[in-house]
């Protein structure tokens, strides 16, 4: 055991005697906090106490919801159903979504598009009480322009169409723009505050002449009460009685670099585009219209700008126009009409920052902003109700939904032949359209055997890598993307555009202008007859550069390399086809990694005709 206390020395005592009374104390506490575990068969000290009683008002106790497999059994009482009740319209749209229910048309039978892009949703009712609003509309005689505007549309702006009666965006955007009251048009010289229009159509149906035509109408009558104006001025000069005949006239102020109307556009296409329809009306109507893009050399947009007999309609690209304005401010003092075309681009995050701006600068003499787009996304259209509540939404029947006389066609690339290789995909399908072309004995919009295709792909570098294929399948290929002269992508561009009879270049000349012609084009076979190149065939490869309003009528043949990534662009796209009541074919090639819900739904809402929202 242990030695006596005795034998150890003093030392050693007091260190056992201390180690001894530590331990014990450390015991003794870790044995005081534990906590006692009571028995199992113990009872609370409260099971004798009776059961409160809740109050009156409070009524009873919520029962415990149980939901498990045997929740209906051992139950004393019934439970209540409540009475049936007419369900609800979102659970009707609900309802209708399901499978083998009647669908209804309503927004929720895609789902899939909603997962790509929602777009703001314009109800069915809406539409339909449009459709009454413009039935009785039947010419351009019925608005109420003036008579040359009225004579001017048809033999000048669609000059190039058999009948030229108003698209259902003109027939509701004309009158609303002018202002009618009964029969009378609203004089905007009188009107305070600023005026604010949302003009929202399908693709290719003549959103240009609809705010271009009652801008001229009001520019005209500006300047028919300047001139009475100045007439009473003179006469009242003459009454006075300090009148000099001999006192030279007052110099009035210079009308260069002041603009009446400014009309914005995404890119230098679009740009030169509304430039051509301003002008086609500018040598009967007598008013002045330029277009100025990056395009065009610095003297030539000084000239256009600033020049001595002033300028009524200038059209531009927003970062132009901002670079003009911070040198110039005093250019926009006298607009009272501004425009924003294709609004749904030029509203989004990278051009809002130079939008808005000018638009500031504008309104102290600002009468009309309109925006004008052929989709109307859900951002767009949540920053208009916050920022412009007031703003009137001109929209047709058919907006967001892709025309029935466009067909959609898709191949599985996965499949035979091609077993996912979408290059030969795209070129079979060009030859095919060349060899019905052949077959049907094609006669394009300008009298030409020419045939225009307008293949899309989503990367820009697939432009040059897909054009280069096709040339070596013997197609007939051109790519245009971001990275090419502004100068060269017009010129490759208006060969899409417009149509000439027997006019068509080559891919190896396209850096060179248009205009060598050639025999009626035909297919060429060799010794086997079998054909080596596609020579009735014009290809253009190209991103969404093309794809915002382009006006592509010579184009009936549409293809799709990618899955566009949205149901905007989807909508953009096709609507390089069907333009202005004609027919198009569109095909979309369908890979391993694409979305094949998002391309059902698309030709399902086509082939109802509804909205793709």
């Amino acid at each position: 055991m242990f030695r006596s206390l005795s034998s150890l020395c003093l030392r050693c005592e007091a260190r056992f005697l201390t180690h001894n009374a530590q331990s014990t104390v450390q015991t003794r506490c870790a044995s005081q906090l534990q906590k006692k575990r009571p028995a199992r068969f113990d009872l609370s000290k409260s099971v004798a106490r009776p059961t409160p009683k809740s109050k009156p008002s409070a009524g009873k106790p919520r029962r415990r919801p149980n939901h498990g497999p045997f929740a209906a059994m051992n139950q004393t009482k019934p439970p209540i159903i409540p009475a049936a009740r007419e369900p609800s319209r979102p659970e009707r749209r609900r309802v209708s979504g399901k499978r083998g229910a009647r669908s209804t048309g309503r927004a929720d039978d895609f789902k899939a598009l909603k997962m790509q892009r929602a777009l703001a949703n314009v109800s069915y009712e809406r539409r339909a009480v449009i459709k009454d609003q413009i039935r009785d509309i039947g010419s351009f005689e019925d608005f109420s322009l003036l008579p040359i505007i009225k004579a001017s549309v048809g033999s000048q702006a669609l000059l190039s169409m058999e009948d030229a009666s108003p698209t259902p965006i003109q027939k509701v955007a004309i009158p609303a723009l002018l202002g009618l009251d009964g029969k009378k048009a609203r004089n905007l010289s009188e009107s305070h505050g600023v005026e604010e229009f949302l003009l929202a159509a399908e693709t290719g149906s003549g959103k240009t002449l609809s705010y271009l035509l009652p801008i001229i109408h009001a520019i005209k009558a500006a300047e028919a009460q300047e001139a009475v104006r100045k007439q009473t001025e003179a006469e009242d000069r003459k009454k006075s009685e300090n009148y000099d005949p001999f006192a030279l006239p007052s110099p009035e102020e210079s009308a260069a670099g002041r603009p009446r109307a400014i009309i914005l556009l995404p890119t230098a296409e679009l740009v030169d585009q509304v430039t051509s329809v301003a002008k086609s009306l500018c040598h009967t109507i007598k008013f002045r219209a330029s277009g100025i893009s990056a395009a065009y050399s610095a003297t030539v947009i000084r000239n256009r700008v600033f020049a001595p007999g002033g300028i009524d309609i200038l059209i531009s690209t927003p970062h132009l126009l901002s670079s003009i304005v911070e040198t110039n401010p005093e250019i926009l003092s006298k607009v009272k009409h501004l425009v924003f075309d294709e609004a749904d681009s030029l509203m989004d995050k990278s051009f809002l920052p130079i939008t808005l701006p000018i638009l500031e600068r504008c309104r102290p003499s600002l009468k009309q902003h309109i925006l004008c787009s052929a989709t109307i996304p859900r951002g767009m259209d949540s920053y208009l109700r916050r920022r412009m509540p007031d703003i009137r939404r001109l929209t047709t029947p058919n907006l967001h939904a892709i025309p029935r006389r466009v067909q959609l066609g898709v191949v599985e690339v996965s499949k035979e032949p091609y077993h996912g290789n979408k290059d030969l995909a795209c070129a079979d399908a060009i030859w095919n359209i060349g060899k019905s072309a052949v077959r049907e004995d094609f006669d394009d919009v300008g009298g030409s055997k020419l045939l225009k295709v307008i293949v899309f792909v989503n990367e820009r570098e697939q432009t040059v890598e897909l054009a280069k294929y096709l040339g070596t399948k013997g197609i007939d290929a051109v790519a245009l993307n971001r990275d090419a002269p502004e100068m060269r992508g017009g010129a490759v561009l208006s060969e899409f555009t417009t149509e000439k009879p027997g006019q068509t270049t080559s891919a190896k000349d396209y850096d060179e202008p248009a205009g060598s012609t050639s025999v009626v084009p035909k297919l060429e076979f060799n010794s086997r007859g079998v054909s080596k190149t596609l020579s009735n065939v014009k290809v253009l490869v190209v991103t969404d550069i093309a794809s915002r309003g382009i006006d592509t009528t010579a184009v009936r043949n549409v293809i799709l390399y990618d899955v566009p990534h949205t149901t905007i662009d989807f909508i953009h796209r096709l609507g390089r086809i069907g333009r202005m009541g004609r027919r198009g074919r569109g095909v979309v090639l369908v890979g391993k990694g694409d979305r094949r819900d998002v391309v059902k739904e698309v030709r399902e809402g086509m082939f109802r005709g509804q909205a793709l929202i």
